[in-house]
């Protein structure tokens, strides 16, 4: 299947629900967009600082520590993919969908102007602040268009979506029909995932999930409606590697 062209296509946003999520799910996608001259933007709704932050919590650390905590290792990911950063602090678990949020959210498409949309799936039976986080995504991207919603800003077109992929495919109904081959850039992706040492556990599944490529069961054929309900994204490196 050919690579379409997700990066290198203009500037790149990324909504992330919590403050790890764009770097174990989205990073070999940002760190190709930023090496080829893309402008890459992630906004982090929350900072994760209750639900995935256990480490924190464990060593003794209060809630205003650990939001602190996570905006600096949040940070120092981004910068290492040649991205930058905004948080909300919106709060997790749950994410609560308002419409104050999807303003700030709107504001941040229309500050950005991006060519390309990434964020998270519309289902994941085990966290529900992901598809809460794509939903607002998605319904800001369409009043992002809207000449006469009451934000700042102009009215943008409409950048196609693209759907990472979760910790657990199989259950989050996910089946990816775009494919990033990561070679290039997967040191810049591990020194982001090594900046967040809150969570890091992850870093070993991680790195077999860039390794495993999309298998049949999971992957799905281009299909019409990708600009509004996403395609799914899988960054790997090649099966050999």
């Amino acid at each position: 299947m050919p690579e379409p062209e997700v990066a290198g296509s203009g500037p790149v946003l990324v909504v992330s629900a919590h403050a790890g999520d764009f770097v174990w799910r989205a990073a070999g996608a940002m760190a190709l967009a930023a090496a080829r001259g893309d402008r890459v933007t992630v906004l982090c709704l929350s900072y994760g600082e209750r639900g995935e932050s256990a480490k924190a919590w464990l060593d003794g650390k209060k809630l205003d520590e650990i939001k602190a905590i996570r905006r600096e290792e949040a940070t120092k990911a981004a910068e290492m993919l040649g991205a930058s950063i905004e948080f909300l602090d919106a709060g997790d678990y749950p994410l609560r969908e308002t419409p104050e949020l999807v303003d700030e959210i709107v504001r941040v498409y229309r500050q950005v102007v991006p060519a390309i949309v990434l964020t998270h799936t519309l289902s994941d039976p085990y966290n529900p602040d992901h598809p809460a986080a794509a939903r607002m995504a998605l319904q800001a991207r369409v009043l992002a268009q809207a000449i006469g919603y009451d934000a700042p800003g102009e009215p943008l077109g409409a950048p196609p979506v693209f759907l990472f992929e979760p910790h657990q495919p199989e259950q989050c109904d996910f089946k990816p029909d775009v494919l990033l081959d990561i070679t290039d850039v997967f040191d810049a992706k591990r020194a982001a995932m090594e900046c967040l040492p809150a969570q890091v556990g992850l870093l070993h599944r991680a790195g077999q999930a860039a390794r495993r490529p999309a298998s049949p069961q999971r992957r799905a054929q281009p299909g019409a409606g990708a600009h509004h309900h996403g395609r799914g994204l899988h960054a790997r490196l090649p099966a050999d590697n």
